[in-house]
């Protein structure tokens, strides 16, 4: 079992920044091969792929909306997920979730992660 929690998310204005961090407990990223990815939910839509990372941070993937802007790392040692958001805009407004697959390698789609945080909620105001 995998719990997770995230945080860092807040209002910002347009073209600021924010770092979100998923930071896991129970199994540990040292001890189980498990990829992450971040997710996200606008008000009225379904929950989107953002990133996802594999578990020795050999391969990342990113949704085309967020590429050059957004930045998935993780540190195992640390049990932590982060995902660095630069030039934010009003369209990226919503509630973040982190979560874990039990595979060393992320996927794009939720169903096939097997723990989830609470989620954080991103603000970007115009």
């Amino acid at each position: 079992q995998v719990q997770l929690v995230e945080s860092g998310g807040g209002l910002v204005q347009t073209g600021g920044s924010l770092r979100l961090s998923c930071v896991a407990s129970g199994h540990t990223f040292t001890n189980y091969a498990y990829a992450a990815g971040w997710f996200r939910q606008a008000p009225g839509k379904e929950r989107e792929f953002v990133a996802s990372i594999s578990w020795r941070a050999e391969n990342t993937y990113y949704t085309d909306s967020v590429k050059g802007r957004f930045i998935i790392s993780r540190d195992n040692a640390k049990n932590t997920v982060y995902l660095h958001m630069n030039s934010l805009e009003p369209e990226d407004t919503a509630v973040y979730y982190c979560a874990v697959r039990e595979s060393a390698y992320g996927s794009t789609w939720p169903n096939e992660y097997d723990y989830w945080g609470q989620g954080t909620q991103v603000t970007v105001s115009s």
